[in-house]
């Protein structure tokens, strides 16, 4: 009974493979080979259930069994090369018909001698060993697609070493053992599984079965737990109920199954790779001594030339240090464009370099992984998803190829070429490799961010100086606006005419000065600090510039003490705010310029009074004195507040402002004496 539920769930298993084959349209002769197996298969596992057939005898099992064994030999000849197109290619090969002549002759020995049951067993045996053998060619020839051929590995080797200790322990004991014959419809049911993941794999069957990944993820776990949690149902029933009988045959598919999962964890590359990193990590001394490494590799990235081609030049070098290669080149990237920014040894680029490296760049896009070329090679299945022309591969002279990613995004690639006493690749040094370049990289991009602060400090330098100049010019506009006002009037006097030159001279002087400033694209700061009396230059301020315009400002002096101090530049700030003050002002109301001494004779006292429309404190604290903010639109550069309180802060004194919305507004300027 226990050997009927085996059979049974092994049947059922290859009637849904049988099934699913049968829905793919794509025909091939894999296709009809591997559907030819699970229908025979499938056939095999139902023969041997005694619920449909009754007792099964010793003969009928032997030949059921020689004729699955001979259709799964014919499966695996035609999986040897993948340009098969007939049956009659793969059987009339020497090589298939070697393989083939210990089933046929099982198959025809009991009817020549009937009675030759122990020479079936050891032919069977044979049959067993020949297809390990023929797995094992089968797997070597894969190459680069052994990681598609796993699954049918395991599946048939599995399967097949069961056949192999059944039929090499009955020919030993005379008879094949109850618990054998029970165990193989358990584990040929629990292996479906793996032929199926090997049909998904293997493209070139033409087999195309999808399997939805979410359906893997969310459904197999469940499935696996209700199969699990039933199958130890069913053993607890059955071991109380049939005793001895199932422990066996438990223990033969507990074992068979156990040695599947154990050949399949050492087949898996990831998982040898896991061991053998954590053997080296944990039992072996390390390679390097980093903290000797690390300042190695400091006093390299310190040591570099002026200049962002020196720092690319010692990023460089410091990478080819950092583990004694030979030579290399850094690349930069930028819209797939590759350039490169250092190199030693006068390598360069080729054709078939950048080539490869647009592959790579496509593949760091998404995986941040230090690429090497032999072992990208030989062992192309350790870059998963990495797909690459072998002719590039070997026209490549390069060892290394270190990508540089910043802020998620590939800046570009180091690319090294190894020496003779360089070291091999393994976990350490790939781990010693991105740290080291984490830190040249973080080097590189602070140099590069500094470059660009730095330039753009001079364009906001130039751009600060550039407003200044238009703002002077916006005076000297104001000048000549002022003679041509005057002009018509006053053209036939001499005074005006002598006046008028002399403001000509000196607007040609300021007007050079300004082209000066744009053309060596630096402020002059001239030294023209002399010792002056505040009101002589307001004075003259008020009559040359601000008295066309209402009101008219009135100056009074109080007292006053000589201030030293730049008298062009004051006359600017002078007029900026007085101007202000007549705009800000209706015609009919007033100006007046107060200047007066402090208490102790240390400080002038400069007032600008006007009874305009006044500022609201917040105005005063957020946007009166920052510079470009206007409220005269297109008519103001919004820097004259911010370059008077510029200058009288340097100059040692200070500007406050008192103002009320709809009263007026007074600016006092308080200048030292000495």
């Amino acid at each position: 009974m226990i050997a009927d539920i085996g059979f049974a769930l092994s049947g059922i298993g290859f009637f849904l493979l049988t099934l699913l084959l049968l829905t793919v349209r794509k025909a091939g002769l894999a296709k009809h080979l591997l559907l030819l197996a699970s229908l025979v298969t499938m056939v095999w596992s139902f023969s041997h259930v005694s619920f449909f057939f009754g007792t099964i005898t010793h003969t009928h099992y032997l030949r059921m069994d020689i004729i699955k064994q001979i259709v799964w030999i014919v499966f695996l000849l035609g999986c040897v090369k993948d340009n098969f197109t007939s049956l009659t290619q793969v059987l009339l090969r020497p090589f298939s018909l070697i393989m083939l002549a210990p089933s046929l002759l099982s198959f025809a020995l009991p009817f020549i001698y009937p009675n030759q049951i122990s020479w079936l067993y050891l032919l069977q045996t044979i049959i067993a060993l020949q297809i390990l053998v023929l797995l094992e060619l089968i797997f070597r020839q894969a190459g680069e697609n052994r990681w598609e051929y796993k699954p049918l590995i395991l599946f048939v080797g599995a399967t097949n070493l069961l056949e192999f200790v059944s039929y090499a322990n009955a020919t030993m004991v005379g008879h094949i053992d109850p618990p054998y014959i029970a165990a193989k419809g358990f584990v040929y049911a629990a292996l479906v599984p793996l032929l199926v993941l090997a049909i998904r794999r293997i493209k070139h069957w033409g087999v195309d079965i999808f399997v939805s990944r979410e359906v893997v993820l969310h459904s197999s776990l469940i499935m696996v737990a209700g199969a699990y949690l039933f199958i130890m149902a069913l053993a607890g029933y059955a071991v109380k109920y049939f005793g001895g009988e199932w422990g066996s045959t438990v223990q033969i598919v507990l074992v068979v199954l156990s040695l599947v999962l154990l050949a399949s964890l050492f087949l898996s590359n990831s998982f040898r790779i896991k061991i053998k990193v954590f053997i080296t990590k944990h039992f072996f001394a390390n390679q390097f001594d980093y903290r000797i490494e690390w300042v190695k590799l400091t006093q390299a990235l310190q040591s570099s030339e002026e200049g962002i081609s020196g720092v690319y030049d010692s990023a460089l070098k410091g990478l080819i240090n950092a583990i004694k290669y030979e030579s290399g080149i850094l690349v930069k990237t930028s819209n797939q464009r590759f350039t490169p920014v250092a190199y030693t040894h006068d390598n360069r680029l080729s054709s078939s370099d950048i080539k490869l490296l647009q592959t790579l760049s496509d593949y760091f896009a998404e995986k941040n992984w230090i690429i090497d070329i032999e072992e990208l090679r030989y062992k192309p299945f350790i870059y998963e998803g990495l797909k690459v022309n072998h002719a590039l591969l070997n026209q490549c002279e390069f060892k290394l190829v270190l990508p540089i990613f910043q802020n998620g995004a590939l800046w570009g690639m180091a690319i090294l070429k190894d020496a003779d006493n360089s070291p091999n690749l393994n976990w350490e040094v790939r781990d010693y490799l991105t740290a080291v370049v984490a830190q040249v990289s973080s080097f590189v991009f602070h140099y590069e961010a500094s470059k660009e602060v730095a330039e753009n400090a001079q364009f906001a330098a130039f751009n600060r100086m550039s407003a200044f100049v238009l703002h002077d010019l916006k005076n000297v506009m104001a000048q000549i606006d002022l003679i041509l006002c005057n002009a018509e009037q006053h053209k036939h006097n001499p005074e005006f005419i002598d006046d008028t030159f002399e403001t000509l001279e000196h607007t040609k002087a300021r007007m050079t000065k300004m082209l000066r400033q744009l053309t060596e694209k630096k402020e002059i700061k001239e030294q023209r600090d002399s010792l002056c009396l505040a009101s002589s230059i307001i004075n003259h301020v008020v009559d040359s510039k601000c008295s066309t315009m209402s009101p008219i400002p009135e100056v009074n002096l109080i007292e006053e003490l000589q201030i030293v101090i730049d008298e062009e530049k004051f006359s600017n700030v002078m007029y900026h705010l007085i101007d202000n003050a007549q705009q800000a002002t209706r015609d009919d109301g007033f100006v007046v310029i107060e200047i007066d001494k402090s208490l102790n004779n240390k400080h002038l006292i400069i007032k600008v009074i006007d009874n305009g429309e006044g500022m609201s404190e917040s105005f005063i604290h957020n946007r009166l004195f920052k510079p470009f903010d206007t409220t005269k639109g297109n008519a103001g550069m919004g820097i004259g507040a911010y370059d008077a309180k510029n200058f009288i802060e340097k100059a040692g004194g200070q500007l406050e402002v008192f103002s009320e919305v709809g009263v007026g507004t007074t600016f006092t300027l308080t200048l030292p004496v000495e």
